[in-house]
């Protein structure tokens, strides 16, 4: 299996070292030269598999010779070990043909938890048989943070620098990630928007003499391992609802728009899906495309879903890619000219045919709150911010005699306010975390500014090193 990068000028390169570098040289992301499949009998035979097992079948076909199926299972079967829920993915429905899919069981309590677990292990499991050691550098807004810092706090093989910005994540994001205490964890709050941190990150990539000096890789979802990594649990489900038979839909809550990105490469890979539906908070930049072809950036307004707190979602530079039929010159072109202008020219035929299958539903604070009561009052559950705008979206666009899976991102726990809000119910933090808001926390506040992202890096590379 060899990745290309969706700009075309960069080197074709192997699993393991898509996973190491992250983004590519010319600026765009890897993809897989040519899409695995699997057939009809391959996806009845995954249907008794454990979820690890799963995982570790599907993860086969996007590793190739780097990494052989009988150690992937080794691999996934320690990243799952830790999470709170047996079947580690479970489904719940909450309405006539409206299920859930939890996501958040892992020790993060978020959906990141799914890939980063997994990412942890290939990175141990890569950088050992190469004798190598790498400064995995992370943008976060909230999730991605935490989840990447757990994944690889105390590995003696990777320095974790994590940039989030200051003041616009739940304080339990933030403690998540500024109480661990490992020597190879940085924190740096950026005086900015998720926008201004994920650019900063990009701009470190995109420094090459730099990047080499201090052996930089990534684990946003510009590295194609987390994109890997979070396809099976859309396999899990579709399966679990009577695929490959029976179409499935699904309903997820996006922001960078690598998870919904993973359910439409497992329908690449064959899963029957009929449609996948993007759900917005007021930063509504991927509604306002698929609604009305207008990729334009705005402002980025906090909102009760700061996760979704986005306006230019990296990932949907894959699907661009794939849509306008792997011409990586105008994918290039395109992409150059939306930084340039904050505005995204997309063909319109690229745009209708995004639309047979993508749907878009955003919903503003009021609205989300709404829905969260709603949903408790009605059934019972309880849905943080972000999983409620997915569930919206679901209900939404749900079709007769088609299940619809809304993923549920984030446990309530994680957005207490919100809860408090919408339900008059405090939603407790599990026992691990239960003492959070007693630790000691550790970051720096840094400007929004490649030298002094730049700087800090440096200093957190020799601190580790020493």
């Amino acid at each position: 299996m060899r990745y290309i990068s969706t700009r075309g000028n960069a080197p074709v390169l192997s699993f393991s070292d898509v996973l190491l570098s992250g983004l590519a040289e010319d600026g765009g992301l890897y993809l897989p030269q040519t899409w695995p499949e699997f057939s009809l009998a391959d996806w009845q035979a995954m249907r008794a598999l454990p979820y690890p097992e799963l995982a570790a079948r599907i993860l086969a076909r996007f590793t190739g010779s780097d990494i052989d199926e009988d150690t992937l299972k080794t691999l996934c079967a320690k990243a799952y070990a830790g999470f709170d829920h047996p079947a580690i993915v479970p489904l719940t429905q909450v309405e006539d043909g409206l299920f859930v899919q939890e996501l958040f069981h892992g020790p993060t309590l978020a959906f990141k938890d799914m890939a980063m677990q997994v990412l942890g292990q290939l990175f141990e499991y890569v950088l050992t048989q190469r004798d190598e050691h790498v400064t995995i550098v992370g943008a976060t807004s909230g999730d991605t943070g935490s989840a990447a810092i757990e994944a690889c706090r105390g590995r003696q093989r990777l320095s974790v620098i994590i940039l989030h910005p200051k003041g616009r994540t739940s304080e339990v994001q933030r403690r998540q990630m500024t109480t661990v205490r490992e020597p190879n964890v940085t924190n740096l709050a950026v005086e900015g928007t998720f926008d201004d941190c994920q650019d900063l990150v990009k701009s470190l990539f995109a420094d090459i003499p730099f990047r080499q000096e201090m052996h930089l890789s990534a684990v946003n979802s510009i590295n194609w391992a987390r994109i890997a990594a979070q396809i099976p649990y859309y396999v899990h489900a579709a399966l679990a609802l009577g695929a490959p038979e029976r179409e499935v839909s699904f309903a997820v809550p996006t922001g960078n728009f690598g998870n919904i990105l993973a359910a439409w490469a497992a329908r690449k890979m064959g899963l029957p899906i009929r449609q996948l539906c993007v759900g917005s908070n007021r930063n509504d930049i991927l509604t306002r495309f698929l609604n009305a072809n207008d990729m334009t950036i705005k402002g980025v307004v906090p909102s009760l879903s700061p996760s979704m707190d986005i306006q230019v979602s990296s990932n949907f530079e894959r699907l661009l890619f794939e849509l306008l039929g792997r011409d990586a010159t105008a994918c290039a072109r395109i992409m150059t000219g939306f930084r340039s202008t904050g505005h995204m020219d997309v063909p319109a035929e690229v745009w209708e045919n995004a639309r047979t299958l993508f749907c878009g539903l955003a919903l503003d604070d009021a609205q989300t709150e709404a829905e969260i009561r709603t949903l408790h009052q009605r059934s019972g559950y309880m849905a943080d911010p972000h999983s409620a705008i997915g569930i919206a979206a679901g209900r939404r666009f749900r079709q007769p005699g088609i299940p619809m899976v809304a993923e549920a991102t984030a446990h309530p726990a994680k957005f207490p306010d919100a809860m408090v809000a919408a339900t008059g119910i405090h939603p407790a933090l599990p026992v691990h975390l239960a003492d959070l808001f007693e630790r000691e926390e550790r970051y720096r506040t840094v400007p929004a500014t490649e030298g002094a992202i730049k700087d800090a890096v440096r200093a957190a590379v020799l601190s580790n090193a020493g």
